[in-house]
């Protein structure tokens, strides 16, 4: 009864690891893609953001959700924070955990942005400098982002990731 408790068990876990969901999701070359287009954004938007503190900040402000006094603090933070989390996420360094970060960061600009499309606010999103407003197709791009860091989160991806001599 034990051996065939046992056997039932390996039944399951194999059916579950040739899912064929399982497969597609866990492929290395999906995986890499969703790092580098990931990667490519944050890169991006953090220098954005960097090139520009003023702009972001008051892109910041416009939500009105933050205190004045903390503004400037999350202007000058967040961008390097999405530089450096890009930086290191590309090169394959700590996938997981830097899909983490921007997962994270993904679900809390969406949030701020519905909670300023249920307000009525017709505002600049701040993602990219100047120019993108907020908006469904805004919250589109971000759900389609928050879907791919969620997908290395669990899968993580060390296809063509640095390497080293250790």
């Amino acid at each position: 009864m034990l051996a065939d408790m046992t056997n039932g068990q390996e039944i399951i876990i194999q059916q579950v690891n040739n899912n064929p969901m399982n497969i597609l999701f866990s492929n290395k070359y999906l995986l890499l893609f969703l790092r580098i287009v990931i990667s490519f954004v944050f890169i991006y938007a953090g220098i954005e953001k960097i090139s520009d503190p003023e702009a972001f900040a008051i892109s910041i402000a416009n939500y009105r959700l933050l205190p004045i006094e903390t503004i400037n603090i999350f202007a000058i933070t967040l961008p390097w924070i999405e530089l450096v989390a890009g930086i290191l996420m590309l090169f394959g360094i700590a996938v997981k955990e830097n899909s983490t970060i921007i997962f994270s960061m993904l679900t809390i600009f969406t949030i701020t942005i519905i909670i300023s499309l249920f307000r009525g606010l017709s505002i600049d999103c701040g993602c990219f400098g100047k120019g993108s407003q907020i908006g469904m197709m805004k919250l589109g791009e971000n759900t389609l982002m928050i879907i791919a860091s969620f997908l290395l989160i669990l899968f993580g991806s060390d296809f063509l990731k640095l390497k080293s001599n250790n």
